[in-house]
């Protein structure tokens, strides 16, 4: 049995008939959606709190709902009818990263289901979606999407997809189904599949690092290059003196500097 707090109005008051402040959850259904108005009323919410309702929140969780239905959509579509397995393939460094932080995400939001924190797993989910696989991984798989690597990049891009529609599944029912059904390899409705497990040979924490501070490099162009008033889409050659023992990281990152960062050319002083 879970006993959550009171949903209050958007000034922290109890809804009632004399007020005239109560919400129609239908009508904020056919304006949002079903899955839109369960995420909001879940995430950030801790136990036994009370929390106010606002459809700034609901429209937040109907834009991240857009998100995931956005990179779902470019996943399917480099997948094809293809379900590449993720068995022998050589992994990039994104690759690796990825598959460190989802695994990292799946132990922390079991951890926060088993303990019934249901705000705070949603909020990782929420995190890992948004920021980590749309944002960073999505368009740091676009380099090698196309290359030799493509095959082991588009088998993470589809089991990454899976577990975060599983782990997602009990808060946005609908879209998490409606795509699951679409991602080659998977047979019937997502709420007969299996949660999302940890897999020890799928964790890089070094090359997790490393990445990161690749990443950490691209973030610090950009802040540059916005700085100094240069035009979006203008490249220019970049210079950098990696400290010690980051020689490596950095010369595999040319190719995501070029993407992601505007850079023509990238030398190592």
């Amino acid at each position: 049995v879970l006993i959550h707090g009171l949903v209050r109005d958007a000034l922290g008051r109890k809804m009632s008939k004399s007020l005239g402040n109560g919400v129609d959850p239908l009508e904020v259904i056919d304006q949002y959606g079903a899955d839109a108005l369960r995420f909001s009323l879940s995430m950030g919410v801790s136990p036994g709190n009370d929390m106010r309702f606002s459809t700034d929140k609901v429209e937040s969780a109907r834009n991240f709902a857009n998100k995931i239905w956005n990179a779902s959509r470019f996943v399917l579509m480099n997948l094809g009818d293809t379900a590449e397995s993720m068995e022998g393939k050589t992994f990039s460094a994104a690759d690796k990263w990825i598959l460190t932080r989802l695994d990292e995400t799946i132990r922390e939001v079991t951890d926060h289901f088993e303990n019934y924190d249901l705000g705070m797993a949603a909020q990782k989910i929420y995190d890992f979606a948004w920021s980590e696989f749309c944002d960073w991984y999505i368009e740091l798989a676009k380099v090698s999407l196309n290359g030799e690597n493509g095959a082991a990049t588009r088998a993470v891009l589809r089991h990454v997809l899976i577990a975060l529609l599983k782990m997602l599944h009990p808060f946005m029912p609908f879209i998490t189904d409606a795509v699951y059904r679409y991602v080659p390899g998977t047979e019937g409705t997502i709420m007969l599949s299996a949660w999302p497990e940890r897999d020890a040979a799928l964790v890089f924490p070094e090359d997790a690092r490393e990445m990161e501070g690749v990443m950490d490099v691209i973030r610090a162009v950009r802040n540059l290059r916005a700085e100094m008033n240069v035009a979006v889409g203008k490249r220019a050659h970049l210079m950098v003196r990696p400290k010690a023992g980051w020689e490596h990281a950095m010369e595999g990152a040319e190719e995501y500097l070029k993407r992601l960062a505007w850079v023509s050319e990238m030398t190592l002083l």
